[in-house]
């Protein structure tokens, strides 16, 4: 489907001022509002987007999105929606080194934990519905992604981690492959516009932006920071607070101070829209330039190489994804991902946002008014963000 590129913008920029919670809850926030919603996506299409991206390095709700943008409006889709779902977060956090350190300690702030149990039952419901779409059937099939789904979050359960996600994916794919018959649905063949060796030069930019910033870094303070973030986007896999060692590691003590740090990671907590905008904040942080460039400089370096990425791998992925052994594959990987949400639902969604009984009844009732209720997705979290301050 082709929808106008102002749409795309207007649905991630509701995305970016409301989806708290981290990159999990982004996906949960994206299934809502393109498959069920708006419905310009099948459930099959956003969980082959979503697969790729676990196996790329970057930040994967970020790179969902940017993917979704380009499926659905080309690059200036792409453009709109990435602006659009990190511009507040990035304006936030920018404000709040420059001087909003006033604010405190929002972490603990009722409203905060009101939207961490809103983030808890979106992820539930997406959880849910890609359960009965990608995973429930009959005989053995079913059998096999249930196996799959409810064996890959067992998994990353005991053992968490970037590495074991991406075996787990890995796996799955291969037992579907093996063991799943004929096609399991409908999705990819996307109409990607960009050619498969403009594909392999987007992947070829990053690595050369690998090679290159360092070897330009002594040149200037700005360049130097530039190539540290870049360096961190492009290496993390598994995104979110993974990424964090890597920014403290070229960053601390050299462009800010561990406190500096630390207070920025905890606003980035705060505020809705992807982690990786923290980047911003200690482009706006430090004192070597001027922090309205730093800002800049460090949103968009972090974002980069992971965008460029995801874009580039469309094109041969695009065409994997219709052969039917790569169709039985993708039916196993895809049960994997709902394994992955499934895991996640719990660590790191439930156990950061429930502490106790009033908070897990606060979620239910979220949860109950995404489905029975059909309440759209915005209007409960604004509703448990109220609530979180007046009770919690």
């Amino acid at each position: 489907m082709r929808v106008p590129a102002s749409a795309v913008f207007v649905a991630f920029l509701r995305l970016g001022l409301t989806s708290f919670g981290g990159p999990v809850a982004h996906l949960g926030f994206f299934r809502t509002e393109f498959v069920e919603r708006r419905r310009w996506l099948s459930d099959p299409d956003y969980a082959d987007v979503v697969a790729l991206a676990q196996f790329l390095p970057g930040p994967a709700s970020s790179q969902v999105g940017f993917a979704v943008g380009y499926l659905l409006a080309g690059w200036a889709g792409a453009l709109a929606a990435w602006t659009a779902f990190t511009l507040p977060s990035a304006l936030l956090l920018t404000a709040f080194a420059l001087g909003l350190a006033h604010l405190g300690d929002v972490g603990s702030a009722g409203w905060v934990l009101g939207l961490k149990l809103a983030a808890a039952a979106v992820v539930a419901q997406a959880v849910a519905g890609m359960w009965a779409a990608l995973v429930a059937g009959e005989g053995t099939p079913g059998r096999v992604r249930a196996a799959l789904a409810l064996g890959t979050a067992a998994g990353l359960l005991l053992w968490p981690g970037a590495w074991t996600q991406l075996l787990a994916l890995v796996g799955c794919g291969l037992i579907g492959w093996k063991a799943l018959p004929g096609p399991t649905g409908p999705g990819g063949g996307w109409a990607v516009p960009l050619s498969h060796r403009g594909g392999l030069a987007l992947i070829g930019a990053v690595l050369g932006g690998l090679l290159l910033l360092p070897l330009i870094a002594p040149l200037s303070p700005l360049l130097a920071f530039a190539g540290a973030v870049y360096r961190a986007g492009a290496l993390v896999f598994g995104g979110g607070h993974v990424v964090l060692p890597l920014l403290e590691a070229g960053l601390v003590p050299r462009f800010v101070g561990a406190p500096t740090f630390l207070a920025g990671y905890g606003a980035a907590n705060a505020v809705p829209g992807p982690l990786f905008t923290f980047a911003g904040f200690l482009g706006a942080a430090q004192g070597r330039f001027s922090p309205l460039l730093g800002a800049a400089v460090g949103t968009v370096a972090i974002f980069l190489p992971g965008l460029l990425l995801i874009i580039g791998a469309l094109p041969l992925w695009s065409r994997l994804s219709t052969w039917p052994g790569m169709r039985r594959a993708l039916g196993g990987l895809n049960a994997g991902v709902v394994g992955l949400l499934l895991a996640a639902l719990y660590d790191p969604v439930f156990t950061a946002a429930v502490r106790g009984p009033r908070d897990l009844a606060l979620a239910l009732l979220a949860y109950a008014a995404l489905t029975a209720g059909r309440v759209p997705a915005w209007a409960v979290v604004a509703l448990c963000a109220l609530i979180g301050e007046a009770l919690l």
